[in-house]
């Protein structure tokens, strides 16, 4: 699970949502430290960028300094007990020496900065400070840090201390740069020592770039920093298990007795829990309440407790199994196409049989006072013999007799605020009860009154599966929900008479539609539509992907009416478009041009092209998403609808470029992405096109080759699917999957036979996985939607009207309701989503694909560049 998902979930209770946006209850502005309710000073400029109040001094005539663009910069770490003082005394010092700052502006996004699941890369940094030379490095460094003398704060992973107390350096970009890095994705960059720009790499460890010459006053500080080493302990670690904002998890051996160990870090003040608790606070949590639960044969035994150069360290047995989670894959009798009566009455009572060694765990630790606090799917650890339970992480735990709330949580399984004490872990007993046949509990975080529909659909396709069970589940789950209600005995789908299923067309187009009109905030300039949290990080939720273009591409697509404000808001937001905006199809200008080109302004997708040429575009990388293959299909489309030269001519080169790379062999042990979006299908898909433009048939040879490269990363499943090995994991799906393999296979057999019948047997494999009676998400490219699409334009034989519909009534299962209107959760579904590619307008294009097909007069569907398929036909439009 992306945890980075629970951090934008916090600031609204419908969609995700910048974090800055969070309010101390929900309409009042969240509180701010003194500084930033300072009035910037006379001379010099303030502006709140994302979760930082910048300051800069202007010039003589009242506009801005020029940026120094790179160097040695100061950031100064905080807790949230010294952050207002520092904050304050950072201002004091900078703003009378003219010294550019900024700094975090309110205790809440000081929280969230340091919270569990933040990023290490930006932990600790609470204020900036911009040197204009390395003498000025070294002065503030002096001076300010005699007056932050024996302040505390989160060690900043990325940078080197100085001395003992809350100031670090690192060099890197002071002004908004960028560059394409060698994956091909826009990144923030500096100059090399040849003026060239690269990457600024920010990995959570201090590096100095090769270029770079360490000023003298700071080497001391690095040879301080090198002398902490895990040397002289009596274990030797050998896998690091777990990374997060509050240390690491690592395996290890005792080298004194050779047990097997589990060695747990807490960094202080950073990995903060809802109630401000560091790591090192609950991991003393975490050693009381296994020290209290010491032989109950359900918990790890602790062996150790050390203190290494300022982090805690917790030493205990290695439990041996594996996580409960772990078990669906290959377990789960709805991983596949086909039901097997007796496979699901087996997992039936193999899952209850789980269920109940878990609740006597829980009950164990009840009985010793203790509260788990964090019971989930991936702290259950199933013993070798697959039916005995141990518990793991205590870190949340508490005594019973304290009665509190929740502080840390797995979202599937997080109680509601009015939970506590005991009742905490018989809600997450509760969930686990649907968890354990249907995992999509992440659903509650939205509705919890979505239990009663789970419990139903349990009931129809596990039929062993007592309905007492899932009634006590659901009454747990929805107590204290308006309008909550238990499931009904019988497998018939009980549902609000308001409720539209995904199936029934047109009406479910038109609710769709107006959930996502009525989402839309075009006062906002920041995002349009909610969506994932991509959108943020994209130029402003301008792209096709997660942003407006790709929800106005779906509104057009299934036949609603023009949206004209929104398509202004799209037109004010490119002219001219945010800097740094990235390049490509689905991820920035080039799908915004491509759709603005389908809704008549022809002139903004000229002018977005035209922006994107003068960028240094040939080094993007080959993909779909974001790289050349994208770009080359939006370049040749644009060419044949406005006739201009240039764009011909640049769609040419495009080709040519991935030609050459697709010549080129994969390096050994090099393990290639695969799948529509980032694998060798998207170039396959763009050479695909530019055959039908042109006839040459090396273009329709290399995009064979192309879709071999990637069903070469493929694996055939138990059952027969095909799916893209991730090493990890395996994947079925659109965007990152063998779905989306299997869509171009269709296209490029409609021009090239299979005289192998490789291709074809690629195809009916990946049918196979495009008909699974579970996907955890219904999005677009990595869930349920994705394969509606897919399943709605092949010609794999097989693939009949039967199994689509069967999708599409799965599909209701994820179905949720924002204002009275169908909608759909989004990525992690911890919210909902508007956008195309997690979210309610992805739905919304693959059922009106699906479903739309006699509507008189309406064009197919689809994807852009990727209409149904016809059957060997040498040129054809593809637009």
């Amino acid at each position: 699970m992306d945890k980075r998902y629970e951090v934008y979930a916090l600031a609204d209770r419908h969609f995700y949502e910048t974090p800055d946006r969070l309010s101390a209850d929900g309409q009042e502005a969240a509180p701010l430290y003194e500084a930033a309710r300072r009035a910037a000073p006379e001379g010099w400029k303030a502006a709140r960028i994302g979760d930082w109040l910048t300051l800069a001094p202007l010039g003589p005539d009242g506009t801005p300094l020029p940026d120094r663009a790179q160097g040695w910069k100061i950031h100064v770490s905080a807790t949230l007990a010294n952050a207002e003082r520092i904050a304050g005394i950072v201002w004091d010092y900078c703003v009378p020496r003219g010294i550019a700052f900024k700094f975090v502006p309110g205790p809440h996004l000081v929280h969230l900065r340091n919270a569990k699941y933040a990023g290490r890369d930006s932990s600790g940094k609470f204020v900036t400070v911009y040197p204009a030379d390395d003498e000025q490095l070294h002065t503030v460094l002096r001076e300010l840090g005699r007056l932050l003398e024996g302040f505390e704060g989160p060690y900043i992973l990325t940078d080197l201390r100085w001395g003992e107390g809350p100031l670090y350096v690192r060099y890197g970009a002071f002004a908004r740069l960028f560059v394409v890095d060698e994956r091909g994705s826009l990144v923030p960059a500096v100059r090399d020592g040849e003026g060239r720009l690269v990457p600024d790499r920010r990995a959570p460890s201090f590096q100095v770039p090769e270029w770079v010459t360490l000023p003298s006053f700071l080497a001391p500080h690095l040879a301080a920093r090198n002398t902490t080493t895990v040397g002289e302990l009596p274990y030797r670690i050998e896998k690091a298990l777990h990374f997060s904002n509050g240390g690491g998890v690592y395996a290890g051996t005792d080298t004194r007795d050779g047990r097997k160990v589990v060695l747990k870090e807490g960094r202080p003040y950073a990995g903060l829990a809802a109630d401000g608790a560091d790591a090192v606070a609950r991991l003393e949590r975490e050693k009381y309440a296994l020290e209290q639960l010491a032989g109950t044969g359900v918990v790890p035994e602790v062996r150790d407790w050390f203190l290494l150069g300022e982090h805690r360290f917790l030493v205990m047995d290695f439990v041996p199994g594996r996580t409960l989670n772990s078990f669906f894959a290959e377990r789960h009798p709805l991983i596949g196409p086909d039901s097997d009566p007796s496979a699901i009455a087996d997992y039936t009572a193999w899952a209850l049989r789980i269920h109940g060694a878990v609740e006597r765990a829980v009950e164990a630790v009840h009985a010793r006072g203790i509260v788990f606090n964090d019971l989930h799917v991936f702290n259950i650890m199933v013993a070798p013999d697959e039916e005995s339970v141990s518990l793991l992480d205590f870190e949340a735990a508490a005594p019973v007799g304290e009665n509190g709330r929740q502080v840390v949580a797995h979202p599937g399984f997080m109680a509601p605020a009015d939970r506590r004490g005991a009742d905490v872990d018989r809600y997450a007993l509760a969930c686990l009860r649907l968890a354990m046949f249907l995992p999509v509990t992440t659903l509650f975080v939205v509705d919890r009154g979505k239990a009663a529909h789970l419990a139903e659909v349990i009931a129809d396709r596990f039929p062993d599966v007592p309905r007492q069970f899932l009634a006590e589940a659901v009454a747990e789950i929805t107590r204290d929900v308006p309008g909550g209600r238990p499931p009904t005995p019988s497998a018939a789908r009980s549902v609000p008479a308001s409720f539209v299923e995904p199936g029934d067309w047109p009406y479910s187009r038109d609710s769709m539609v107006k959930a996502l009109l009525a989402s839309a905030t075009p006062e906002r300039e920041d995002r349009l539509f909610p969506g994932d949290i991509g959108q943020f990080s994209d130029g402003g939720g301008l792209g096709l992907a997660h942003g407006a273009a790709g929800v106005l591409y779906a509104l057009a697509a299934s036949g609603a009416e023009r949206y004209e404000e929104g398509e202004r808001w799209l037109l004010d937001r490119t002219d001219p478009p945010p800097a740094g905006t990235p390049l490509g199809l689905y991820d920035g200008l080039a799908g915004v041009a491509h759709v603005l080109g389908l809704l008549g302004h022809r002139q903004r997708a000229l002018d977005l092209m035209d922006t994107i040429l003068r960028e240094r575009w040939q080094r993007l990388s080959s993909d779909l998403r974001g790289g050349l293959a994208g770009l080359g299909l939006v370049l040749d489309d644009l060419a044949h609808t406005t006739g201009e030269p240039e764009l011909r001519e640049r769609a040419a080169e495009a080709a040519d470029i991935l030609l050459r790379r697709l010549a080129e062999p994969v390096a050994d042990g090099q393990r290639p992405r695969a799948g529509l979006l980032r694998g060798a299908s998207g170039p396959a898909l763009f050479l695909l096109r530019r055959y039908e433009r042109t006839g040459d048939r090396r273009l329709l040879d290399a995009a064979g080759e192309a879709l071999r490269r990637d069903l070469a990363a493929c694996v055939e499943q138990k059952g027969g699917s095909l799916e893209v090995d991730e090493g990890w994991r395996s994947m079925p799906y659109l965007g990152e999957g063998s779905v989306g393999v299997g869509m171009v296979l269709d296209d490029h057999l409609a021009h090239a036979d299979d005289d192998t019948g490789a291709f074809e047997r690629a195809r009916a494999g990946i049918l196979t996985a495009a008909t699974s009676r579970f996907y955890a998400q219904p999005g677009l490219f990595q869930g349920r939607a994705g394969m509606i699409l897919h399943l709605s334009r092949t010609t794999t034989p097989g693939a009949d009207a039967d199994r689509l519909a069967a999708q599409i009534a799965g599909l209701g299962w994820y179905a949720m309701s924002y204002q009275g209107q169908l909608a759909f959760p989004g990525h992690q579904m911890m919210r909902l989503s508007m956008d195309l590619g997690t979210g309610t307008a992805g739905c919304l294009l693959a059922l009106r694909a699906a479903l739309g097909t006699d509507e008189a007069g309406a064009a197919p569907a689809h994807l852009p560049f990727l209409p149904p398929p016809a059957r060997h036909t040498e040129r054809g439009s593809a637009n």
